[in-house]
């Protein structure tokens, strides 16, 4: 009987369930079923993703995916990482700066590279 419900899983299925919950899920589940030799080696990695979702909701599971992202690290370790760290509640943290640069004679300016 486990055989057969695990015949009922398939990438397809949770590429749909992660873009249910958002875009940057769905990113992050197809990285991990895409970095395996195998799509059903990654199962077990996205199960473990979606139940995040669970215990600290689907918006948040989608902001620390994104973030997840934007740091380069796709992986659901570095996920649950940021959200029991609470940084998915940090987006500002990314925001670009844009504090102007002091006026300086060692100041070259973006000109100076062209």
């Amino acid at each position: 009987k486990s055989h057969q419900k695990h015949l009922e899983w398939t990438p397809q299925r949770l590429l749909n369930w992660g873009e249910r919950i958002g875009t940057a899920t769905c990113s992050i589940i197809r990285h991990l079923l895409e970095s395996k030799p195998h799509p059903e080696m990654g199962y077990r990695s996205c199960l473990g993703v979606f139940s995040l979702a669970k215990r600290y909701g689907e918006d948040r599971l989608e902001a620390a995916c994104a973030r997840a992202l934007i740091i380069g690290s796709p992986r659901r370790k570095a996920v649950q990482s940021i959200l029991e760290a609470g940084l998915d509640r940090h987006a500002d943290l990314f925001a670009a700066d844009t504090t102007p640069l002091p006026a300086h004679e060692n100041v070259r300016g973006p000109d100076y590279y062209h």
